[in-house]
């Protein structure tokens, strides 16, 4: 893979659907500010009114049917049998709100469920089921190295170069990105939590855990209208001819930590062998552009948690909440 293309698609998925990390960092203050990672992130030509990434998307609306098999390691309601509604974005990366759907290399699905300080819970998943680094600082870092020079407005390889050999935790996520193979379809995509989380069970125990939207067998890979290459819109276009058909359903699928996983560290994946247990399922039942959805002015920051979760001491968890209200605040301010 050239440094280029690994460019493109980090400097993508760094985003987790909201964009660039910031401020709070693991035990300390970081000289790294939300403004800072706001403004290195939009660059020069900035999209007045949209998000800071993955500005391109749209509105979708279902329910989160719980099979209650995660009662017993989380007290919260939304693991509890029965239903709980959300409003959600579809969404591919970039800053860009007219960008072509097939030329990302991440999709996205973020969700709003339930309501309610203690009840809400917000999460943002993307394709890639790692990050590339896994500190605000490394990832400032490798978003400097990866920026044009302004001299020449052209990558600079040797910098570029420079950065992957002092940051060897890349390698997993570059091993993802080499085998990943995008579908037809944001529908038969799998969106991955990426950070690590706490399930706080009502005896008290605590258990971290990872999650990923798994699309439904029987979904089918193909897509469900013939995808037009010349058509900037094509995987929107098809997924809500999709979804006027039928629900798009997704098993909410978590992975249960060993004692051995570091869940602070979003650069390593974990085991295949460790135990699963399905929530329950997504299931998409409408979609609408974000001008006519109700998903536009959702903050889908992934710390708004419902009580029986908790975050981990993951630094880029920490710093998320910061980058994610300072993207709102530009947008909200050049709306008005």
């Amino acid at each position: 893979m050239t440094a280029f293309r690994y460019a493109a698609l980090v400097l993508a998925v760094g985003s987790l659907a909201g964009v660039i990390y910031a401020a709070a960092s693991g035990a300390g203050q970081s000289s790294i500010t939300a403004q800072r990672f706001v403004n290195l992130q939009e660059g020069p030509q900035v999209h007045e009114g949209f998000r800071r990434a993955h500005a391109k998307g749209f509105c979708v609306v279902g329910e989160f049917q719980s099979s209650g098999k995660l009662a017993p390691y989380s007290s919260a309601r939304v693991f509890q049998p029965g239903q709980t509604g959300f409003v959600g974005r579809i969404s591919i990366a970039g800053t860009n709100p007219t960008a072509p759907d097939l030329r990302s290399p991440v999709r996205s699905l973020a969700l709003s469920l339930g309501r309610g300080d203690a009840d809400g819970w917000r999460t943002a998943m993307n394709t890639p089921p790692v990050m590339a680094v896994g500190t605000p600082e490394s990832f400032y870092e490798q978003l400097s190295a990866l920026a044009p020079d302004p001299a020449t407005g052209q990558r600079n390889p040797q910098r570029i170069q420079a950065f992957f050999a002092s940051h060897p935790e890349t390698q997993a996520f570059l091993a993802w990105q080499k085998s990943y193979v995008p579908t037809q379809s944001f529908a038969t995509e799998r969106y991955h939590s990426i950070n690590a989380f706490y399930l706080l069970a009502p005896n008290g125990q605590r258990q971290a855990v990872r999650w990923a939207a798994v699309p439904v067998a029987g979904t089918g890979l193909q897509a469900a209208t013939a995808l037009d290459p010349n058509d900037p819109d094509a995987l929107q276009a098809e997924f809500l001819a999709r979804v006027k058909q039928a629900p798009v359903v997704f098993d909410l699928v978590f992975t249960l930590a060993a004692p051995t996983d570091d869940e602070a560290n979003p650069t390593v994946p974990w085991p295949a062998s460790r135990p699963t247990v399905v929530a329950g399922q997504l299931l998409i039942r409408a979609a609408q552009s974000e001008a006519e959805g109700s998903c536009k002015d959702i903050n889908f920051d992934p710390l708004v948690l419902p009580t029986g979760m908790a975050a981990t001491a993951d630094p880029i968890l920490r710093a998320r909440s910061a980058a994610y209200a300072e993207s709102y605040r530009r947008r909200a301010r050049e709306s008005l």
